[in-house]
């Protein structure tokens, strides 16, 4: 997720056995989310709550620009121990099955819902996390038949010229709908850079960018913004 404008972050940093707490809101230039294109200028607040590994996180976003940009509200269930990271989301769009938007429409074949699970592992060098949709308002294969639509993405974190870097590299692996491939595709190619800009002793408002391009839609995008975290 990449921010342009005003972001508020707060959180609560305790011991691993205490409950830590996450508040934030960011402005984001353009929502690309795995080399799709999903909307323009958007807010785009995180609600968290984490306690020894375990979280449970709410995510959304509301276009400011665009009426008719998608709005989204995510749930996330997840669990890190040492690298190893699992997690269920469940995914909302005001768009879809439902006409009417309704939330609390859970109907299969008529839900805006999309379940999805993730498993990941992070090397220190390099991680990877694989995505499978597995219920709710997920894509069709070549068949007509649920794609289970899957997603897999390699990062790499690196320091250079005193700015942080990460590089990544993301694929369907075959069919669907969801991600508009016809078999295995790459369909994320991305390099972000992120400093922290200091402005008092105590305060800094990390300023960050990113190169992104899909070689399955032959699009490239460039998203630029900052985050304001006390």
């Amino acid at each position: 997720m990449f921010a342009l404008g005003l972001a508020a972050v707060a959180a609560t940093h305790a011991e691993d056995n205490k409950i830590e707490t996450t508040i934030a809101s960011d402005f984001v230039s353009q929502y690309i989310w795995r080399g799709q294109d999903l909307g323009s200028v958007a807010v785009q607040p995180t609600l968290g709550i984490g306690w020894k590994g375990l979280s449970l996180t709410a995510w959304g976003s509301y276009g400011l620009v665009d009426k008719d940009d998608t709005k989204e509200f995510d749930l996330t269930l997840g669990y890190n121990i040492g690298g190893l990271n699992v997690g269920i989301t469940d995914y909302w769009f005001n768009e879809g099955l439902e006409r009417k938007g309704r939330y609390f429409k859970y109907k299969a074949h008529g839900t805006n819902h999309v379940f999805e699970a993730n498993i990941g592992y992070d090397f220190g060098v390099a991680s990877i996390q694989w995505y499978t949709n597995f219920a709710g308002n997920d894509g069709v294969n070549k068949d007509g038949d649920r794609a289970y639509s899957s997603y897999v993405e390699v990062a790499a974190p690196f320091r250079l010229a005193k700015v942080d870097w990460s590089a990544a590299v993301g694929a369907v692996p075959y069919a669907t709908d969801f991600y508009d491939t016809r078999g295995f595709a790459v369909t994320n190619i991305s390099l972000k850079a992120t400093k922290d800009i200091r402005v008092t002793d105590s305060f800094s408002i990390p300023i960050f960018g990113q190169v992104a391009a899909n070689p399955r839609s032959q699009k490239a995008y460039l998203v630029v913004g900052f985050t304001l975290q006390p």
